[in-house]
């Protein structure tokens, strides 16, 4: 009887072992499957930006300027995966700027960019002293800081022979930079994804334009980046973008999708359906006698698509007969 009581005890414990071994093998199987569909979908995203923007081209040297975030790092990694595939030669450089903020720990970046083997450059500035100096306690540092970093960031391309600058900004920055303007700046104006340096000496990439900023999170924990968190500005509390970044993330959570629609329509620009007499001429509008299957139905609703209950909370929809 005793040996029956012992044996069924061993059997139960081996059979609970098995099923947690299976069941933790099955979950690292789902995880390796999921952080495969994560790379493949961020190669996909920033192949499509560089093909569709014309972003990088043969003989190109990209210089990737790095703060030591998430989105650099990602856009570093990405863009050397894709430079070991690509059908053209161009050449990666990372640059990071020590800006001698207390505390920075200066040793991570080189330490990090020696093991993935690419080539890189610290260009160590005091702009951290500036900066303090030069704005009030309490007022945003950003864009002092933000002007002195590019003369610097354009002295050092010009010094490595760079003629193209990649930067780590992502789908949600572009959104919130729009949500900016037109909120805080009047202006219907986002952030391109290609566009010439302001001293007309170099291009500005942004390779990460079609990628997620939640993807961007994942991959970092994956590829377990170094981050350096930026304790000059990133640390302030109350900025504009950070409430527009809040906003944003909250509509995703709430509304799935609804981000996306939105990054779609920075693709889809009717100037002749805007205000702006600059980007179209409304005053010498004629009448040409020929239909237009694109013009404007004056007398006829907007039609979009049917939205769900989920999508617009509070809104009840009346289809009157």
């Amino acid at each position: 009887m005793t040996t029956d009581t012992t044996t069924s005890w061993i059997d139960e414990a081996a059979t609970a072992a098995t099923a947690e071994a299976d069941a933790a093998a099955k979950a690292t199987v789902k995880i390796e499957r999921e952080t495969h569909k994560l790379e493949k979908r961020l190669c996909r995203q920033v192949g499509q930006a560089i093909i569709d923007f014309n972003m990088i081209e043969e003989g190109d040297k990209v210089m990737v300027c790095m703060s030591g975030g998430k989105d650099s790092y990602g856009m570093l990694d990405i863009l050397l995966k894709m430079k070991a595939r690509a059908p053209i030669n161009f050449e990666l450089v990372a640059v990071n700027l020590d800006q001698k903020q207390p505390g920075f720990p200066e040793h991570i970046l080189p330490e990090y960019l020696k093991q993935v083997g690419v080539p890189f450059h610290i260009e160590n500035q005091d702009t951290y002293s500036i900066v303090k100096d030069k704005i009030a306690p309490g007022k945003t540092m950003c864009s002092l800081c933000s002007r002195l970093r590019r003369g610097i960031l354009y002295r050092v391309a010009r010094e490595l022979g760079c003629n193209k600058l990649a930067l780590g900004h992502h789908r949600d920055d572009m959104l919130q930079t729009f949500f900016l303007n037109m909120f805080f700046g009047g202006k219907l104006k986002g952030m391109p994804p290609k566009l010439t340096s302001d001293n007309g000496e170099f291009i500005v990439i942004r390779p990460l334009a079609y990628v997620a900023e939640k993807d961007l999170i994942r991959w970092a924990t994956h590829r377990q980046f170094p981050i350096i968190p930026c304790t000059l500005c990133g640390s302030q509390e109350n900025l504009q973008r950070l409430q527009i970044g809040n906003m944003l993330r909250e509509w995703d959570k709430k509304f799935p999708g609804r981000l996306e629609t939105m990054f779609t329509s920075l693709q889809n620009v009717v100037p002749s359906h805007l205000m702006d007499a600059q980007q179209f001429n409304f005053k010498d509008l004629q009448v040409t006698g020929i239909a237009d299957e694109d013009g404007d139905k004056a007398f006829d609703e907007e039609e979009f698509p049917v939205a769900s209950s989920a999508n617009l909370p509070g809104v009840q929809v009346v289809q009157l007969g």
